[in-house]
């Protein structure tokens, strides 16, 4: 029988989560190792934007953000389900947290000027010095194991770049509208080419891709060992129920002892259709509901019902919606596309099955995303469409379809975009009601024309217009559906990850039905409830709670044990 490998802290999941609670584990003399079961390390977080939402960083100190007004918005975002020793833990660590990776490790975050809160028309949200991002990096830093890093999500990339939200995004926007954005981009893009060409892969990494890089840069100077492409089979526990460690499968097949015990961060259950079904009101069948995420299989869930958990879904929302565009490559494979950022430009609607607008286009993805399911919830299927005159195509384009001068006929081909001569046509080729779409564009044009949505409130808040084209008047958000073509893409229900989650008491140990603690087994990031009872604060809402709690459990596993006067008789484990 091969021996049983030997560590402190076992961490399941290579995701921002996994990584913060290993980083401080190691920062602290801790054997520390981390198990990934894909090919690839970072997760979900590696493919996403990299905002982490972190009130009561230095630049909100600075800017006079107070707690205070932190706890309210939050109260006022999901009042039903307010978690208040759950935010009162994340407010306690934030500062510590981000001063840690900042001071301690590689990682760096920039401190936007302009980052709104979701929801800016509630009390206590602020217009910035909440949401941050990690700083770029090379790739390169990490020697060979960069080819071991989860690449860009391809759909979301601009011929293999990843745009940044904010000044870098907008030069993509405009690229056809100036020739100063244009150079911009071809800069950017040659780079990256250049760099593909020469290192098997672009070396400039931004957004999630970045932080993970500097996260995995830094586990390295740890020590902590990093196994890729290995599954936990099932966690293992002593006579007194204490976890003491994994069976492992794949690349590192054994058996791994955690002395302090076991933190799961290997994300949420969006993935698993079972789950899915019980959990997500728009998903009974279990074939309503497509995910872009990494990883987020219910692994984590799944072992921790096995040691006696629960899954508490008691939250406002049981997942961070995101409509996406489901399509094809000429290989046959599925792809998705996530509309996260352009919704709300000026001349973009979407409707629903009748040919009518359901909701205010510039809110939140997730704000849109629920509004959906709820318009949906008596329909047999939940989707839409974002519908574009010639114009806004030609200047904006719709998410993966790209604006002029890039050619269309690929994005016909692979089903993400359809075309219409006249609305009717159109309709007849969505098979939607095209009097209806008719009806809704006669309507609508007046008020946009004017820079008002009477019906919704689109444009009403600063928000939407961070999500609009500023240099648009009258309104960021609002322009006339005028003359055709026409196009569309399909949209369906994804989302960013699970709200619902793990049920952890305020020290993120795992609880059972009961409410007692399954000693040594721990719970971070989506893999864990929710601490914002289901709300979505603003840009990074996942991983700014990933950070500061996992980075909270690194720093207090061996004090939680220690606490439990646990003793490891060194017998062997029984497995579960």
């Amino acid at each position: 029988m091969t021996k049983p490998i030997e560590c402190d802290v076992l961490v399941v999941g290579s995701g921002v989560a996994g990584m913060a609670a290993a980083l401080k584990a190691a920062s602290q003399g801790l054997s520390v190792i981390v198990v990934e079961k894909e090919r690839y390390f970072g997760g979900t977080t590696a493919i996403s934007a990299g905002w982490a939402w972190l009130p009561g960083n230095k630049q909100g100190l600075e800017q006079g953000d107070t707690r205070e007004e932190a706890e309210t918005y939050l109260r006022n975002l999901a009042p039903d389900t307010y978690n208040e020793r759950g935010v009162a833990n994340f407010l306690d660590n934030t500062l510590e947290a981000v001063s840690f990776f900042e001071n301690e490790t590689a990682v760096n975050f920039s401190y936007p000027e302009k980052s709104p809160d979701y929801q800016m028309d509630l009390p206590g949200a602020k217009l910035s010095g909440r949401a941050i991002l990690p700083v770029d990096t090379d790739a390169r830093i990490l020697g060979d194991k960069r080819l071991d890093m989860q690449p860009y999500m391809s759909s979301y990339t601009v011929f293999g770049y990843m745009p940044q939200v904010g000044p870098d995004l907008q030069k993509f926007f405009t690229v056809n509208q100036s020739f100063g954005s244009f150079a911009y981009v071809a800069r950017k893009l040659l780079r990256t080419w250049f760099d593909a060409a020469r290192y098997k892969r672009p070396v400039l990494r931004s957004n999630g891709n970045a932080l993970m890089t500097l996260m995995v840069k830094s586990a390295d100077d740890l020590g902590v060992r990093l196994f890729k492409s290995t599954p936990v089979v099932a966690l293992t526990r002593d006579d007194a129920g204490t976890i003491t460690g994994a069976t492992l499968g794949g690349e590192h097949t054994g058996t791994v002892n955690a002395r302090l015990g076991v933190i799961l961060a290997a994300g949420g259950f969006s993935g698993n259709k079972e789950l899915r079904q019980q959990y997500f009101p728009h998903d009974a069948a279990g074939d309503d509901h497509f995910t872009p995420t990494v990883g987020h299989g219910g692994d984590a869930a799944t072992l921790a019902l096995a040691a006696g958990g629960r899954i508490d879904d008691s939250v406002f929302s049981v997942g961070s919606w995101a409509p996406v565009t489901v399509f094809k490559y000429r290989n046959g494979k599925q792809r998705l596309f996530p509309h996260l950022r352009a919704i709300g430009l000026p001349g973009l609607i979407a409707v629903d099955r009748h040919g009518k607008r359901f909701g205010n286009e510039a809110l939140s993805y997730h704000d849109f995303g629920g509004t959906m399911i709820e318009h949906n919830k008596d329909a047999e299927k939940t989707f839409g469409y974002v519908i574009a005159d010639a114009k806004t195509m030609h200047k904006y384009g719709i998410g993966y379809a790209k604006p002029w001068p890039m050619p269309r006929g690929y994005f016909y081909k692979t089903g993400y975009l359809a075309k219409g001569n006249t609305l009717e046509e159109l309709a007849q080729k969505l098979g939607i009601d095209a009097a209806g779409l008719a009806q809704t564009v006669a309507e609508f044009n007046p008020n946009a024309e004017a820079g008002i949505d009477p019906e919704f409130g689109r444009g009403s808040t600063e928000y939407n217009h961070f999500r609009g084209d500023m240099n648009h008047k009258p309104n960021p958000n609002l322009a006339t559906v005028g003359d055709g073509p026409y196009y569309a893409a399909k949209i369906q229900m994804g989302d960013l990850g699970t709200f619902a989650g793990i049920s952890v008491n305020e020290d993120n140990e795992v609880v059972t039905s009961e409410g007692t603690v399954i000693p040594g087994l721990l719970a971070v990031g989506a893999a864990a409830v929710s601490v914002f009872g289901g709300g979505y604060p603003g840009y990074g809402s996942h991983i700014g709670p990933a950070l500061v709690f996992g980075y909270r459990a690194g720093r207090d596993i061996a004090k939680l044990a220690e606490a439990r006067g646990v003793q490891r008789a060194g017998e062997p484990a029984a497995r579960i």
